[in-house]
């Protein structure tokens, strides 16, 4: 697998609290926000694509 980067733009304070949590947790920034993206339910999003391109 090939590791792609991510910018994106949030306030400082919520830079702050993703840094607070991590270091919380003991985890990376990153593993942070991978566990969060792994948690979205991708079944429905999958279904949502599949209505949207057969309408197309």
């Amino acid at each position: 697998m090939k590791n792609k980067g991510l910018r994106i733009r949030i306030s400082e304070r919520r830079l702050n609290k993703l840094r607070q949590y991590a270091a919380f947790r003991d985890k990376t920034m990153t593993a942070i926000l991978e566990d969060l993206i792994d948690s979205l339910p991708s079944e429905e999003i999958d279904k949502s694509l599949a209505v949207l391109k057969s309408s197309s």
